[in-house]
Formats: structure tokens, sequence, C-alpha cells
């Protein structure tokens, strides 16, 4: 009876895997948030997670939090993955701005993160703005400035300050997340800790930086290429001396010795495996375009004789995962850029912008 009882439990279990249901029990997902699963998987979860449970790489939200589900509307979800983040890590994904997903295959990713939302959508208190931003400024240097630095921007957690999260988050949303904070991570909730009236001059302060100074202008992003971009001439210095010092993943070489090589004339390859919109906006000059989430197209072109150095921003997570599929295609020289473009640009190594090398 108890091998029978075992037997009937695994069939019930392959016919939830078969059927594409979320967990056993749960509904079949629908043709658009099945979509939405396959291209999360692929380009979304090297940062966010499998399952949206966050921090996989370079502390990206937890997309799966209740709270975080509870406040976000499709529109500012849809927002985000179009737009990204300019400034951090986060792409921006859409046809519009050079990335690869068209407004349907966002709103399939929308769709599908929606799925791991259990809980009704919480009503938000999108009262106008109440407080005095100048006051707040001392409460967040105390409270805020640790996790999410000066000006929201620069700090080791979610940049609060960035002018793309800015212009798509509500007032509401601010104080619903301020004010009740994120269970299970260091965001505390601050309505209590600072009362009311505290509290309205923090948010205050946030929306006070949406608007850039004068002197600057909202940060913008070169014409929108075509994505994929056609892979540029590898390898750089075909004629020049092998690139010494490197060797496989998953060990790393360091932006000073790829720089090294570079300057000796070394022949090697530098791929981008970041989305097209970002090596577009800029990338290292001479890297071609090998975006991590679908370098197949690629293989046959790079060569297997020379070093190819795989790079990202996070700074492993995306070339990370390039370098593993180059392998697993026989490709035996692959290393990864240890500091990532960040690195790079402090380093005020030679960097370019379009789509060309």
């Amino acid at each position: 009876m108890l091998c029978r009882r075992l037997v009937e439990c695994l069939l019930v279990s392959l016919g939830c895997v078969a059927s594409g249901t979320l967990e056993c029990g749960q509904r079949p997902l629908t043709e658009a948030e099945d979509r939405g699963r396959e291209l999360y998987t692929r380009m979304c979860a090297v940062c966010h997670g499998r399952d949206g449970v966050g921090y996989a790489a370079d502390q990206a939200t937890a997309l799966a939090h209740p709270d975080f589900l509870a406040s976000a509307t499709d529109a500012y979800l849809q927002s985000a993955i179009e737009l990204g983040r300019s400034g951090t890590t986060m792409s921006a994904w859409s046809t519009s701005r050079g990335g690869p997903l068209s407004r349907a295959d966002v709103q399939s990713v929308v769709a599908y993160i929606r799925t791991w939302q259990h809980e009704p959508s919480a009503v938000l208190d999108e009262r106008p703005l109440a407080g005095v931003a100048v006051l707040g400024e001392t409460l967040y240097a105390g409270q805020c400035n640790a996790c999410h630095g000066p000006r929201g921007v620069g700090g080791p957690y979610v940049r609060i300050g960035n002018y793309e999260f800015l212009s798509s988050a509500s007032n509401g949303f601010l104080r619903y997340a301020i004010g009740r904070g994120r269970s299970g991570t260091k965001m505390v909730g601050f309505h209590q800790v600072l009362g009311d009236t505290a509290f309205e001059d923090v948010v205050a302060l946030l929306r006070s930086w949406q608007f850039p100074p004068p002197t600057l202008s909202p940060p913008t992003r070169p014409p929108a290429p075509l994505a994929p971009i056609p892979l540029g001439p590898v390898p750089l210095n075909p004629r020049g001396p092998p690139a010494v010092g490197f060797r496989p993943y998953p060990a790393v070489a360091s932006a000073d010795g790829v720089k090294a090589q570079l300057d000796r004339g070394a022949r090697m390859s530098l791929l981008d495996a970041r989305a097209p919109s970002d090596y577009a906006g800029e990338h290292i000059a001479g890297a071609v375009s090998v975006p991590f989430y679908d370098p197949d197209p690629y293989m046959p072109s790079l060569p297997r004789d020379s070093w190819i150095v795989c790079y990202c921003a996070c700074p492993h997570a995306e070339s990370g995962q390039l370098a593993q599929r180059l392998m697993a295609k026989g490709f035996t020289k692959v290393t990864v850029l240890d500091e990532g473009f960040g690195f790079w640009r402090t380093r005020k190594y030679p960097t370019h912008t379009g789509v060309d090398p």
C-alpha cells in the first residue's frame, strides 16, 4: 500500500511539471506567463534569482517579496524593465532602448512576475506630499545613507535616488516602502520610528531628487541600436603576440592585467556580456557585444586559439554565465574581468559609445 501511494504521488508530481503549473496544486501558467517565465529565466534570474527571491547578484531587488508586489503596479514593473535604471546594473531591456524585448515580451515578463503575488494589492496613500524636503536631510543622513548612499545613489542597496525609479514610483509607493519596510531584509519600517511629520519630510526629500539640479539634464541614452548587434572584429590585434597571464574561468583577470595585455598589442577578444542597450551606452574600447542570454549565434565566429575575456557590470554574474556557455561549447581560453566595467571606468581606461567596438 505504501509503495502504491508513493507511485501515485510521483505520478501527480510529474503531471504538475508536465502541465506547466507553478507548484503542485496551483493553476497552469497561461501562454503569456509561460513566455514570461522563459524570458525571466534567461535574462533576469541571474540577478533577481530564479524564483524572484533577489540578491543573486548586485543586491538586486527581491521581486517576489510580498510587500513589493503588493505596492508595485504593472505599469511600474513594465517601466523598470523597459527603461532600466541608468547608472546601475539594471539594463534597459526594451527594443525602444536597444534591448531585445518587445512590448509584448515585457508584458509577458510582468505577467509571470505577478504570478508570485498571493496577497491582495495594497491601498496606497497617494496624498500630495506634506513634508519639507530640507528637513528630511538630517534624518536621511542618519537613517538611510549607509544603505542607499548620498542622494540615494552609490550605496550597496536600491538606488532610491535613481531618476527612472523616482519617475515611476508614486508617492504612495514611496510611503509604503519606507513606512512598512521589507520584512526579512535590512530595510526596516520607518513610519513608527520617525513619526508622521519626520516620515513625510523624508518622503519629500526623495521626491526632490527626481528633478536634477538646473545644471544637469535627466539621464539620456543613445539612439536605440538594432538588437542583437552584429559581431565586430575578433580577435583584437590578430597579428599580435598571444596574451599571457590569464587562467581559464573560474579564475578571473584583473582590469590592470587586461589593460597591460591590450597595451602590448596582444591577440585577444573582449566580450561584453551585457544587454545591447548597455553596450551601446558605453563599453570597453575594442569589445564586441555577445549578450550572456543568447551567445549561440556568435559562437561560430569567435576564435578558439586566443584568449577571450568576458565582462559585465555585476562584476561576475552575467560574464560568468557567458564564460560557462563558451566553455561548454569547447572554448578553453576563456576568463572573466574581475572587477567589471564600472571599475574599468574608474581607472579611466579607454571606453567607447555606440554600436561599433
